[in-house]
């Protein structure tokens, strides 16, 4: 695991955590040394003996970087603890009930070639950037062979044990709908063949509602192959052919969630935060009356929410971001509800991270209270403008290529008035700028963002 600088491939935390293709880019010792290195970073300073518990999905390679986890916290004297194939929010769960680090083997929405691992600090947090900068930064020293081993001997070497703290993540789902049912709800479960294609069909048949299971058969090589939240289709016509009340898809590792309804429309993460905070706000359930999104949400979203007296609060792309301002809440009480149009739904008074099983069960019940379809529900609640997303390949990383732009944007936003707005943000992982133009029409928006890539392209294109 020694090496050179210029032989070994030195991985770097993304948006929410590593990822790349299994035993290429994530190999098993790259899992050994980020094991090794959360287990120095996360338990300094705390006393006791420290456990981690460790999830996956149903990802062929999952076992091969579990393993290699397995030998780096046990090595460095943590007792792990498996939780097997479970969703992500499950292990976030089990790591604040038993106060221990926690990590999820996934890639997420990812083809299944490519694999991940999530870490949360104990408490079932995600970590925030200066942590994951330290963690990184011992990682990359491990690899490099330059780490000063601190090796746990005899009986302080860590133990193996299965866990059933699956069981605690159950129960607090179950939980949150206070002992309400949903008898008269006929659902079909898309499980994409991931985390969740046992426990979900099983929950929501436990809550009563009458379930047709779609993508519940991994066999490690199919997970979201045509199927889950992001690729809806086979989801969207079951719904229509068993006549059913609504779809809820999920994605490989269940931390998102896409629904579909009862005419095979879709009903995005947008829309999804737009019904539960207009049903949280009736019900005073939702904090402030504050909901958080990514700048990447619908301006329908933020007129609908504005409507509704909802105050709206943007945030970078990604989860995380979001959880961070869901946490600082305000009046000293985090905010209730947050989320991303991708369908990552935080409904943070009942967990730590996005959930799809939650935001389903609670889609269900705020339906229910609702006394309509989905569809008109979904109809009603905000009116998605047609949204035009290009990219320009970059000569180089540009990270202030918005201010490079900005005179052009300006003229861009005279023109869309009130009806439309521009977002020019740099990829996070890719040397592109990425332009995003809506307006309430169609043409004018694809007219419009056109008009920004040419010049894009000219100022600063490749």
């Amino acid at each position: 695991m020694g090496g050179t600088n210029e032989d070994v491939h030195l991985p770097r935390f993304g948006t929410d955590g590593v990822r790349g293709v299994a035993n290429t880019d994530l190999t098993p010792d790259v899992a050994l040394a980020l094991a090794r290195a959360a287990s120095g970073v996360l338990t300094s300073g705390s006393g006791g003996r420290q456990r981690v518990v460790i999830g996956r999905d149903t990802r062929r390679s999952g076992e091969m970087l579990e393993a290699a986890l397995i030998a780096g916290y046990t090595a460095s004297g943590l007792d792990v603890e498996l939780m097997g194939v479970v969703p992500t929010p499950a292990v976030a769960v089990a790591s604040a009930a038993l106060d221990a680090q926690g990590v999820m083997i996934s890639a997420s929405h990812n083809p299944f070639a490519d694999n991940g691992i999530k870490l949360f600090a104990p408490g079932g947090a995600k970590l925030d950037d200066a942590t994951e900068a330290e963690i990184e930064q011992a990682m990359h020293a491990h690899l490099l062979g330059t780490a000063t081993l601190t090796a746990a001997l005899g009986v302080d070497i860590g133990g193996v044990d299965r866990s059933d703290a699956l069981q605690t993540w159950i129960d607090a789902v179950f939980a949150s709908v206070e002992g309400r049912r949903f008898e008269h709800r006929s659902v079909v479960l898309d499980c994409a063949h991931g985390s969740a294609h046992q426990v979900g069909p099983e929950m929501f048949e436990a809550l009563g509602a009458k379930v047709t299971v779609m993508g519940a058969d991994p066999d490690g090589m199919n997970i979201n192959a045509e199927s889950g939240s992001t690729h809806p289709a086979a989801l969207q016509q079951r719904v229509i052919d068993e006549g059913a009340d609504l779809g809820l898809a999920f994605d490989g590792d269940a931390d998102r969630l896409i629904a579909v309804d009862e005419t095979g429309a879709l009903v995005d993460g947008d829309h999804i935060l737009g019904i539960l905070a207009n049903d949280w706000k009736s019900t005073g359930k939702l904090h402030a009356d504050t909901v958080v999104v990514t700048v990447m949400s619908n301006l329908g979203f933020r007129l609908a929410m504005a409507e509704n007296g909802v105050h709206v609060i943007e945030t970078k792309v990604g989860d995380r971001y979001v959880l961070e301002a869901l946490n600082a809440g305000t009046d000293g009480r985090r905010y209730s509800l947050g989320g991303e149009q991708s369908g990552h739904v935080i409904c943070r008074d009942l967990a730590s991270t996005g959930d799809g099983v939650l935001a389903g069960v609670q889609l269900l019940d705020a339906l229910d209270r609702s006394g309509t379809g989905l569809h008109q529900l979904a109809r009603t609640t905000m009116t998605s403008y047609p949204q035009v997303l290009k990219n320009v390949r970059l000569a180089k990383r540009e990270p202030d290529v918005a201010d490079l732009l900005a005179d052009v944007v300006a003229e861009a936003e005279v023109e869309l008035g009130d009806q439309g707005r521009v977002l020019v943000r740099p990829s996070g992982t890719e040397p592109l700028v990425r332009i995003m133009v809506e307006h309430l029409d169609a043409a004018t928006a694809d007219r419009v963002c056109d008009r920004l890539v040419a010049v894009a392209a000219e100022r600063v294109g490749a």
